[in-house]
């Protein structure tokens, strides 16, 4: 089913009301007034972030505001005091501390409310070893996964002691109790009728399948979507025609590199993911501007010309109308 056809089919809302994007690599995070629902971006960066191990001369060595997280979005439902968080990435203390300075732990259930994955590669669940006893000994964090990736956790060490020990209650998105559902308030006590969906994505699935995700308020109709991996824009997953649905608030997508030119020495026509070049074309051949707004790139490689707001490639980005995603952007929706 394609993106377009599976918002269609479900009763679709989100208001969102963006602060204005930074030119930074972060934005200061402050605590928001009079927003039930807030989403946060955690990380904008790749599976690996930024600087990486053999990069001794990446600028974010000695400049740590330059430093990547890993890509994440935090969800905060400040009238019921809970924490969702969208994947589990290896830089997870540090975006958990800016979820606490958000919205303080209160003692009650568990330290996260609910974790959604993606799929298995190690920017996306590596951080789940930071509720295991070897480090904070979560009890019962509730994660959300498809059917293979449940299963990849379920059987592998040292993710099967997360589960064994109780650290995490991992939750087949496809069934009845999943993420197949009519609000959250029939998953943790979430009153500000936000729906959050998942549909399966075309992606390199080694050891699970790839999820993107739909998060919606059905009381205002609007929406917003998380796609940060993603083979090609296809009939399985339409951007154009996704994004153009009025319904549609923001959409967060792949963008791990700019063009064809970025790593030296390799054919990147091996090496799939959408280029920043490729999804702006297809949304300015759409031939409507207002759709620009809604883009916000996300999920850079360390050697993406983006993450320089002085390169070229940075400047034609803005010129053209398109926005990056920055970390501690904050969203009220």
């Amino acid at each position: 089913m394609s993106l377009c056809r599976s918002l269609t089919a479900i009763v679709l809302g989100l208001a969102l009301a963006a602060c204005a994007p930074v030119e930074t690599q972060q934005a200061e995070v402050k605590p928001t007034e009079n927003c039930p629902v807030e989403l946060v971006v955690l990380g904008v960066g790749q599976d690996a972030g930024a600087p990486q191990i053999g990069n001794p001369d990446d600028p974010a060595w000695k400049d740590p505001s330059k430093k990547l997280y890993a890509t994440s979005l935090g969800l905060l439902d400040h009238e019921n005091g809970k924490r969702y968080l969208f994947e589990a990435t290896p830089d997870i203390r540090e975006q958990m501390q800016i979820m606490d300075t958000l919205l303080p732990y209160d003692g009650e259930g568990p330290y996260i409310d609910g974790i959604f994955l993606t799929h298995a590669h190690i920017g996306h669940y590596g951080g789940l070893m930071f509720l295991g006893r070897e480090s904070m000994g979560a009890k019962g964090v509730p994660v959300y996964a498809m059917p293979r990736m449940k299963a990849y956790l379920e059987t592998n060490g040292p993710w099967s002691q997360l589960v064994e020990l109780e650290n995490i209650e991992l939750i087949d998105q496809s069934e009845p109790n999943g993420l197949f559902l009519d609000s959250l308030s029939k998953i943790a006590d979430f009153e500000a009728d936000i729906e959050v969906s998942g549909f399966i994505v075309p992606h390199r699935d080694e050891y699970s399948e790839t999820a993107g995700y739909l998060i919606i308020n059905t009381k205002t109709q609007d929406a917003m979507v998380f796609i940060p991996d993603v083979d090609q824009w296809d009939s399985n997953v339409e951007l154009v025609s996704s994004v153009s649905d009025p319904k549609m608030k923001y959409a967060f997508i792949d963008a791990t590199f700019y063009d064809d030119n970025e790593l030296s020495g390799r054919d990147m026509s091996k090496i799939p993911h959408p280029r920043v070049t490729e999804s702006m074309d297809l949304i300015e051949a759409a031939g409507d501007d207002s759709l620009k707004d809604k883009i916000r790139f996300i999920h850079i490689n360390h050697t993406n010309p983006l993450r320089d707001k002085n390169s070229a490639a940075y400047k034609a980005m803005t010129e053209r109308g398109f926005k990056l995603a920055y970390r501690g952007e904050q969203f009220c929706l």
